[in-house]
């Protein structure tokens, strides 16, 4: 037995509803878009940081050849990692603007999560690698000139503020811009330990206090980056957001509407950083007009919960519990 859909073909001004093939009801907001509103923002943003974070490696490559010091060599290669990292996450910005097509329905919205995975992968790697030249040097000191390699450093901290503070003013909720500002965040904990281990050395001359303080800053990268992979690959697996009680909103919307029986099969997940989307089943009793049962659920998504990309399966049942309609039966 069947009924008709009770006018849940209906919608209002503000939003529009279209049947998939596989006649799932989708539902949001007329004024909704893909690409997250800040993306432009937070291009400049990483550009800006990577045109000063790859000047100043530049200048610290000459300052350790000209001081000879290795350490600052060695953090030049941090800072083209950084830059490498940062060149990678603008580059996710530009492709996320591409529009849509048939094959790939949501552009190139994940380029940006592809992108900080990226970052934490580069950052165990860099942790790895400052791990095994600490252990190096603490068998084997290698001379180190204090004050070119103080002054060096000092410059470096001010440009790793100065980006950081750049990156902190963006949408810092996007896991691009965290990647970015967790590698920025390496480099002022390098630089200011860089100042530190050349007062030591400068005062006297004792050559292991680089390699320690080295070690001391891949414990504070670790977790960091631990946090920074674990949030991408959140996304990438679908994860329901850490912020959403699936069971307090499915009850919730349970109590959205008049005729609105309950919600089942409730999924939420991230298509990017700041992007989230919803699919379920509304079970609606007989006679029930699912164009206001609709638009109730996804007005307390959209202003609850900040979710405006759902998509809604409405099914009728009788009184004695049969159901009446399934628009996939």
């Amino acid at each position: 037995m069947s009924k008709p859909h009770h006018g849940a073909s209906g919608g209002s001004a503000e939003r529009h509803d279209h049947d998939h093939d596989h006649g799932r009801r989708h539902d949001h907001a007329g004024h909704h878009h893909h690409a997250p509103q800040v993306t432009r923002s937070n291009e400049r943003a990483v550009l800006l940081g990577l045109l000063l974070t790859a000047s100043y490696m530049i200048v610290q490559v000459v300052g350790g050849w000209l001081s000879g010091s290795l350490a600052l060599i060695a953090d030049a290669g941090h800072m083209l990692t950084d830059a490498v990292a940062l060149g990678l996450a603008w580059a996710a910005f530009v492709l996320g603007r591409k529009a849509s097509d048939r094959r790939r329905t949501f552009g190139y919205m994940r380029a940006e999560v592809l992108a900080g995975l990226f970052n934490a992968l580069s950052l165990f790697i860099l942790i790895g690698w400052i791990a095994y030249e600490a252990m190096r040097r603490l068998t084997a000191p290698v001379e180190v000139l204090g004050g070119p390699m103080m002054a060096v450093a000092a410059i470096g901290l001010l440009v790793n503020v100065l980006v950081f503070w750049i990156l902190s003013r963006a949408d810092r909720e996007h896991v691009n811009i965290r990647g970015a500002m967790v590698h920025v965040l390496g480099d002022m904990l390098g630089s200011a330990a860089a100042i530190a281990a050349s007062g030591v050395i400068l005062l006297t001359g004792w050559y292991p206090i680089d390699p320690l303080l080295s070690v001391l800053v891949c414990l504070l990268l670790l977790r960091s980056a631990w946090a920074l992979a674990k949030s991408a690959l959140s996304i990438l697996m679908e994860a329901a957001p850490h912020h959403l009680d699936l069971d307090a909103i499915q009850e919730k919307l349970g109590q959205a509407a008049p005729g609105l029986i309950r919600v089942e099969h409730l999924h939420v997940w991230s298509i990017t950083s700041g992007k989230v989307a919803a699919t379920l089943d509304a079970v609606l009793e007989e006679g029930t007009d699912a164009t206001a049962v609709l638009a109730a659920v996804r007005r307390t998504l959209v202003t609850d919960y900040g979710i405006d990309h759902v998509t809604i399966e409405p099914h009728w049942v009788a009184a004695n519990g049969c159901a009446l309609f399934s628009p996939t039966a």
